[in-house]
């Protein structure tokens, strides 16, 4: 038998009699998701969601973990003062961490309350509506899919998601789930508006002016993906989301009290990020590293399985991916020297998705792939 985390496996998971895609193709045929398996009473977990021990331990190796992830407020962002030491504040972090949590961003504790109940809904209530919005179609506006990379990781994640692209060129709430139609709508308008203070400050960081990131397109487009992770029945054999960088440029990560947020700390330790009541996690997203020329670091970050739950975040990736464009990005002018020549080549946001789809998550770093 093999070993992960002290458990052993079943050493039938990878006999030859083993049909790993009918299992698979079985269950996304159900469109029902991880929960429709939790609500089927199932006791010990398919084998194709069955992670490899080196995907599951703890540690790197030695690290030099002082604190945990940092919180910086943002109130009185607008003075003039106050702004200059956020502005520090956010360089200490990035130069230190590239996760941290915001608090004081604006958004009202009720819209961050339902847009977590609106998940929670969504997920619970109502069967038929989930199955009608599920969808393996990257350019489907709205969809629910369980993994998004089914059928090419190496093993699935305990963890289905409803995608909503809610900008650019969203118009009709009626096309959203009517069990958090509404809060969708407005949780987005609050979102965006965190996002442009972000980008305004991360511009200031790098010694641009506010609307450098803005300008060049950073702010244009968003996707809301809500997570649901029901309580898992082995959680020492799975995860929740395997480990990976963000696509995008920026996410902003609204998560529930459960908790199980990872940040690989320096390649080293993985950290938790703990919840923290009102508090929007905010990480640098590869497209970000891609244009400041590795300035800002996209993080690597995971989610454990848990025998609780479920637990629900919404992210809001700040990205034109699934947006038809034909806009180049590159590393910005102003970042790039003699000294510091540009790290990647010019890439269209669709192109680089592509290839992030391509090579799941767990997978080697997509920036790699881009690299001059």
């Amino acid at each position: 038998m093999a070993v992960a985390g002290g458990t052993e496996i079943p050493a039938e998971i990878n006999s030859p009699i083993y049909d790993r895609m009918k299992e698979i193709k079985s269950f996304d045929e159900t469109k029902l998701g991880v929960k429709g398996l939790v609500d089927a009473g199932v006791t010990k977990i398919p084998k194709f969601f069955v992670q490899s021990p080196k995907d599951l331990k703890d540690d790197h190796g030695p690290s030099s973990v002082q604190r945990g992830i940092p919180i910086v407020d943002l109130e009185g962002v607008e003075r003039e003062d106050r702004r200059r030491e956020i502005v520090e504040e956010i360089r200490e972090v990035l130069e230190t961490w590239g996760f941290f949590q915001v608090i004081n961003h604006g958004v009202p504790q009720r819209v961050l309350d339902e847009m977590i109940h609106g998940v929670r809904r969504f997920n619970e209530e109502f069967e038929e509506e989930k199955m009608a919005f599920y969808s393996r179609d990257p350019d489907k506006r709205m969809k629910f899919s369980s993994n998004f990379d089914l059928y090419q990781a190496k093993a699935a994640n305990w963890r289905d998601t409803l995608a909503c692209r809610m900008a650019p060129d969203f118009e009709d709430p009626a096309e959203l789930p009517r069990t958090c139609r509404e809060i969708l709508v407005e949780y987005s308008k609050h979102i965006k508006q965190v996002a442009e203070t972000m980008f305004a400050l991360l511009s200031e960081v790098l010694g641009l002016r506010p609307n450098h990131l803005k300008e060049l397109g950073c702010l244009d487009g968003h996707v809301i993906l809500s997570h649901y992770y029901p309580a898992c029945p082995e959680p020492e054999l799975t995860i929740g989301t395997s480990k990976h960088t963000d696509s995008g440029f920026l996410t902003l990560l609204l998560q529930d009290e459960i908790g199980g947020l990872q940040v690989l700390h320096q390649n080293h330790n993985w950290v938790d990020v703990p919840p923290v009541t009102g508090a929007l996690v905010v990480n640098i997203a590869d497209l970000l590293q891609l244009v400041t020329n590795d300035k800002f670091k996209s993080v690597i970050h995971r989610v454990k399985a848990q025998e609780f739950g479920p637990r629900i975040s919404v992210a809001c990736f700040f990205t034109t991916h699934f947006y038809p464009s034909t806009k180049l990005y590159g590393p910005i002018k102003e970042l790039v020297t003699e000294e510091n020549p540009p790290k990647y080549r010019q890439v269209t946001t669709r192109e680089y998705v592509a290839k992030y789809y391509e090579v799941g998550l767990g997978s080697e770093h997509p920036l790699n792939y881009f690299r001059v």
